[in-house]
C-alpha cells in the first residue's frame, strides 16, 4: 500500500492492490488458501478467543500449513450464546463453543483430513447437523447493513477495510457530489436516528447545513449506558473506520472541519480501536487537512465520558464535552442552530454513523428498500435476557418480535413461558404475548407503550416479576438522574418509594393511582427525554399486568415469588428428612427442630421461625430432600 492517499484515483489503486484480501473470505478460493476468522468480542474474548488463535497457529505452524491458512480475529459474530465462534473459509464452516484445545482437532481434522468437527456444528433439536452459518437459524433472518463488516474484517488492519471499500463513500462524496446532493441521498433513504429518538437523519443534517457559522462541529454518541445494551460498541470494536469515514461525510455536507467522539471510558476495547483506526486514518491521510487532495479538512478527538447515562442527552453530552456538569437543557436553541461551544453541531449515535457509507455508496433509494413504510432500514439490537440465543441481532425494520424472540432467539430459556419483553433500557417498556406480532419499528412501539431506544431488548418468562421489573428500571433512572429538574429528581424518587412499599408488602389500591398521577406529570413536566420516558416501564407494567400489581396491593403476594417482603419459606414435614441441613446452613439461626416427626420417622422435622427469617432462600438450595422439603 502506498503511505499517503492523495487523491480518489490513489484510494481505487490501493483498494485495487488489497481487496484481494478478501477473495477467500468471498468464498473465491483462487490459491488454494484458507482463512479462519475468530471472533474477539469481549465475549468470546473472555471465554478465551486469543488463546484459540495462538493454538490455531501453532498448530498450523507445526502442521507445515504456513503460507496456506491464514488465522485472525474480528469483531463481534453476534451469535454470544455459542461463543467463542470461528468461521472457515472458502469452506464456509461455522464452528462454535470452540475451546483453545479444539485447536488441534480443527487443524488435523478438518483442515488436513477434510473432515468435519461435527461436536463444534450447530446441531438442531432434530439431531441434523448444519455447518453453513447463514443456515443456522439465529442468522436466517438477519440482514447486516450497520454490521456489515463487524465480524468479517480485522478492525486493527486499515488494509481489510479498504479492501472491503472504506473510504470510498467518502471519495464519492467529496469529488462526485455537492453537500446537498449527500444530505439528499441521507433523505432519500429514510434513515431515522438509531440512539432512540427516530428523528430523520437528512433533516438533522440539512438544520446543521443551513445554520450560518464560521464553525461547526460534528459528535458521536457513543455514550451507551443501557442495560444490557452493547451495540453501539460492538460497531466500534468491529469497525470503527466505518464511522469515522461517516463523520467526515457528515462534516463534508454540513460544513464542520472538526468532530468528537464521546465514548464511555469503560469501553477499553472499543476505545483502543478507535485508537488505532484515528492513527491509520491521520497516516493515510483519509482524516487531517486536504483529505485526498482536496480543499476539505477534518479532525475527530475523542472525548472520554465518566459513565453518567444522563450524558447520553445530546445537550448533557455537549455540556461534557465543554468541560462542564454533564445536564440537560431546554431545547430550542436546538445543537443544529447552538451546540458545542454555541456553535451549530450535528449529534448522531454510532449505529446511525455506521449506515452512512453504505447509503452514499449504494444509493439512499437502495436502502430505502429495505424496512418498513416510516422506519427503513435494518435496526441492530442486543438480544439478552431469557432466551436461549442471546447475542447481537440486525434485522429489517417490520420483523415481528415474535420473529426475534423465537426465531432468531431461539425460545425461552428451559422451556419456560414468555412472560414479556422489555424495549428501549429505562426509558421504553415492557411488551407482552399479544404484541408478539407486532412488526418493529419507531411508531408500533411507541404505540405499544414502549419505544426502540437504543436497541436493548430484555426477555422475561413465568419467572420474573413485572413489579420487581419496574423498580429495577426506576432505580437506575433515580440513580442516573442529573438532579437539574424537579419532576425527574423528586417524582422518580417518590415513584420509586411507593414501588419499594409495595414490593415489601404495604401497599395499597391508592398507592397503584398515586403511581399514574406522578407518571403522568413526570413525562409531561421533566427537562429531558430521561425524565420524560422514565415512568414507561412503570406505566407498561400496570397495563400490561394490572393483576400482577393487585396481587401485591391486595392478596399481598408476589406471583413470580420474587419481591423478598412478600415471601414465606415453610417446611413441609411430610417432606422433610430431618437431616438438619437447612439449619446448620441458616445464616441467622431462623431454623430449628420441631416437635413433629420428619419423612425419616427416626428424626423430627425442622420449622422456620418467619419473625426470624430473611429470605436468603439459603435453606431451599441446601436441601437434599426430592422434592424438596421447603416451599416458598
Amino acid at each position: 500500500m502506498c503511505n499517503k492517499i492523495n487523491s480518489q484515483k490513489d484510494l481505487l489503486n490501493m483498494y485495487e492492490n488489497v481487496k484481494g484480501l478478501m477473495d477467500v473470505r468471498n468464498f473465491v478460493d483462487k490459491d488454494e488458501k484458507r482463512f479462519i476468522s475468530v471472533c474477539a468480542g469481549p465475549g468470546c474474548a473472555a471465554l478465551g478467543a486469543n488463546s484459540i488463535v495462538e493454538n490455531l497457529r501453532k498448530e498450523i505452524k507445526e502442521h507445515g500449513l504456513e503460507g496456506k491458512v491464514e488465522t485472525d480475529i474480528t469483531g463481534c459474530f453476534g451469535f454470544c450464546a455459542k461463543g467463542p465462534v470461528i468461521k472457515i473459509y472458502p469452506d464456509n464452516v461455522f464452528y462454535m463453543q470452540v475451546k483453545p484445545e479444539d485447536a488441534k482437532r480443527i487443524v488435523e481434522d478438518h483442515l488436513i483430513g477434510g473432515r468435519l468437527v461435527n461436536d463444534l456444528l450447530y446441531t438442531k433439536e432434530d439431531g441434523t447437523l448444519i455447518k453453513e452459518q447463514n443456515e443456522i437459524p439465529f442468522y436466517k433472518k438477519q440482514l447486516r447493513i450497520a454490521l456489515n463488516k463487524v465480524g468479517l474484517i480485522n478492525p486493527e488492519i486499515f488494509a481489510e477495510t479498504i479492501a472491503t471499500r472504506g473510504y470510498q463513500a467518502l471519495a464519492k462524496s467529496l469529488f462526485e457530489l455537492t453537500p446537498e446532493q449527500v444530505i439528499d441521498e441521507v433523505s432519500k433513504s429514510g434513515l431515522r436516528g438509531r440512539g432512540g429518538a427516530g428523528f430523520p437523519t437528512g433533516k438533522k443534517w440539512s438544520f446543521a447545513r443551513a445554520s450560518k457559522n464560521d464553525k461547526k462541529y460534528i459528535i458521536c454518541n457513543a455514550d451507551e449506558g443501557d442495560p444490557g445494551a452493547f451495540m453501539d460498541r460492538s460497531i466500534l470494536e468491529g469497525d470503527p473506520h466505518s464511522v469515522l469515514e461517516a463523520m467526515a461525510i457528515a462534516g463534508y455536507a454540513i460544513g464542520a472541519d472538526e468532530g468528537e467522539i464521546y465514548i464511555r471510558a469503560e469501553y477499553p476495547l472499543a476505545v483502543s480501536r478507535l485508537q488505532i483506526a484515528l492513527k491509520q486514518a491521520y497516516e493515510f491521510g483519509v482524516l487531517g487537512d486536504n483529505i485526498m487532495g482536496t480543499d476539505f479538512s477534518f479532525h475527530i478527538n475523542i472525548k472520554y465520558g465518566a459513565g453518567a447515562f444522563v450524558c447520553g442527552e445530546e445537550t448533557a453530552l455537549i455540556h461534557s464535552i465543554e468541560g462542564k456538569r454533564g445536564e440537560p437543557t431546554l431545547k430550542p436553541p436546538f445543537p443544529a442552530v447552538s451546540g458545542l461551544f454555541g456553535k451549530p453541531t450535528n449529534v448522531n449515535n454510532v449505529e446511525t454513523w455506521a449506515n452512512i457509507p453504505t447509503i452514499i455508496l449504494d444509493g439512499g433509494d437502495n436502502f430505502a428498500k429495505v424496512g418498513t413504510e416510516k422506519s427503513k432500514g435494518t435496526k441492530v439490537f442486543a438480544l439478552a435476557g431469557k432466551v436461549n440465543n442471546v447475542g447481537l441481532v440486525e434485522i429489517p425494520m417490520g420483523t415481528t418480535l415474535r420473529e426475534i424472540i423465537y426465531d432468531i432467539g431461539g425460545g425461552i430459556k428451559n422451556g419456560k413461558k414468555f412472560k414479556a419483553v422489555q424495549t428501549g433500557g429505562p426509558s421504553g417498556g415492557c411488551l407482552t404475548e399479544k404484541d408478539l406480532d407486532t412488526p418493529i419499528d419507531y411508531d408500533n412501539l411507541v404505540a405499544k407503550g414502549s419505544m426502540m431506544g437504543s436497541g436493548g431488548m430484555i426477555v422475561l418468562d413465568e419467572d420474573d416479576c413485572m413489579v420487581d421489573i419496574a423498580k429495577f428500571y426506576l432505580e437506575f433512572t433515580v440513580e442516573e438522574s442529573c438532579g437539574k429538574c424537579t419532576p425527574c429528581r423528586v417524582g422518580n424518587k417518590r415513584m420509586l418509594e411507593i414501588l419499594e412499599k409495595i414490593t415489601n408488602g404495604d401497599g395499597t389500591l391508592e398507592d397503584l393511582e398515586t403511581l399514574k398521577r406522578l407518571a403522568t406529570v413526570i413525562k409531561d413536566c421533566s427537562l429531558c427525554a430521561l425524565g420524560q420516558s422514565a415512568p414507561n416501564p412503570v406505566l407498561s407494567t400496570m397495563l400490561g399486568f394490572p393483576e400482577e400489581y393487585k396481587a401485591h396491593v391486595v392478596d399481598k403476594e408476589c406471583p413470580a415469588k420474587v419481591c423478598k417482603g412478600l415471601l414465606k419459606y415453610h417446611i413441609v414435614e411430610n417432606n422433610c428428612l430431618g437431616c438438619g441441613n437447612c439449619a446448620r446452613h441458616c445464616p441467622v439461626g431462623a431454623i430449628t427442630k420441631s416437635d413433629k416427626p420428619s419423612k425419616n420417622e427416626h428424626l423430627m422435622a425442622y420449622q422456620i421461625n418467619p419473625d426470624i427469617c430473611i429470605k436468603c432462600g439459603t435453606c431451599m438450595e441446601n436441601c437434599p430432600a426430592k422434592p424438596k422439603a421447603i416451599e416458598r
